[in-house]
């Protein structure tokens, strides 16, 4: 397979919101790599294990998105903005609406007026989601899909799409909105079944504990390793063709669950000898149709635009995610 052109960040002045959590940690150690002068913006007190090997070569500061003279300082001489900072739990969302809007879609207005008032060159890159589709209509879904969201986090996804869209059509802001399908890979909890439903089910097997499967385990779904997504969003960055729109991304490959599981089984047996077991239990009673529902990403916009496309496959992605946690717990 012939490799990407990645685009050179060297002493680009780079700024991640988040940069401590899955992705924002991931992105950090390729930046650091290619030479970039990076700052990530955390809230106070966060928790840093993520980025504790790296955390000397990049600046920190501590501060709340809610404050314009937090945001306002930490976009000063920034190139770029990596907008990862955002409340991730789909169950949390819904029990908690106005908190969910004040700190994911009051915090994103705040940057982007910020943006507008003190750094207009800054590009910003955001990261949406494919469920603000709700129930896709086909399985492999693409930009023109109707947008139907059917929970409070995908409502407030969409919505900081569409801040991002207006600031770019009305004030010339230089964005563009990702929509992720299933991201998994290194420093992603193995503990948090509400988040990373796939990186979960390698923790389960790496405890030797049975991964649970719900229902059949015939819904299918595109896996994407995190490294693949990095490109993707370095690829973005760099690109002027993607101003102001919102972006699907994903393998374009589907897997059923099942296929997942059994995947996971096989590749924890291969490094650990541990032969792991698969139950089946009914879907719980209040279990958000979302998570039902079959879906493959079409990225081909995106890859024309940009060049991307996914450098390693399912099973290798897999193979290295379950090495890496094996090998930190060693």
């Amino acid at each position: 397979m012939k490799s990407l052109q990645l685009p050179p960040f060297k002493e680009k002045n780079v700024l991640i919101t988040g940069g401590a959590g899955f992705l924002g940690s991931n992105l950090a150690r390729r930046l650091l790599q290619q030479g970039a002068i990076l700052t990530l913006f955390l809230k106070k007190g966060e928790d840093c294990k993520n980025i504790k090997d790296i955390q000397k070569k990049l600046t920190i500061i501590e501060g709340d998105l809610l404050k314009e003279e937090d945001v306002t300082k930490a976009i000063q001489r920034q190139e770029y903005l990596f907008h990862f900072a955002w409340q991730t739990n789909l169950k949390e969302s819904m029990q908690h609406p106005q908190q969910d809007l004040q700190h994911d879609g009051v915090a994103l207005l705040n940057i982007m007026e910020s943006i507008r008032k003190h750094n207009p060159a800054l590009k910003i890159i955001f990261t949406s989601t494919v469920t603000v589709i709700g129930m896709p209509e086909k399985i492999s879904s693409n930009e023109t899909e109707k947008n139907n969201p059917l929970s409070i986090y995908d409502v407030h996804k969409l919505l900081g799409e569409h801040y991002l869209s207006m600031y770019a059509q009305i004030y010339g802001l230089k964005t563009v909105a990702l929509r992720l399908a299933n991201v998994f890979g290194e420093y992603q909890s193995i503990d948090n079944p509400n988040r990373g439903v796939l990186n979960f089910m390698i923790g389960k097997a790496l405890k030797g504990e049975p991964m649970t499967v719900y229902g059949k385990g015939d819904f299918i779904r595109d896996y994407s390793y995190v490294q693949n997504f990095i490109d993707a969003f370095l690829l973005a960055a760099a690109s002027d063709k993607v101003h102001g729109q919102s972006l699907v991304l994903g393998s374009g490959k589907g897997f059923t669950f099942n296929e997942v599981v059994d995947t996971i089984k096989k590749i924890t047996k291969e490094i650990t000898g541990k032969d792991v077991t698969i139950t089946h239990v009914p879907f719980h009673g209040d279990e958000h149709s979302i998570n039902k529902r079959n879906f493959v990403a079409d990225s081909t916009r995106f890859q024309k635009l940009t060049g991307w496309y996914p450098q390693v496959s399912f099973e290798e992605g897999l193979r290295r995610t379950i090495l890496f946690y094996y090998q930190s717990k060693a």
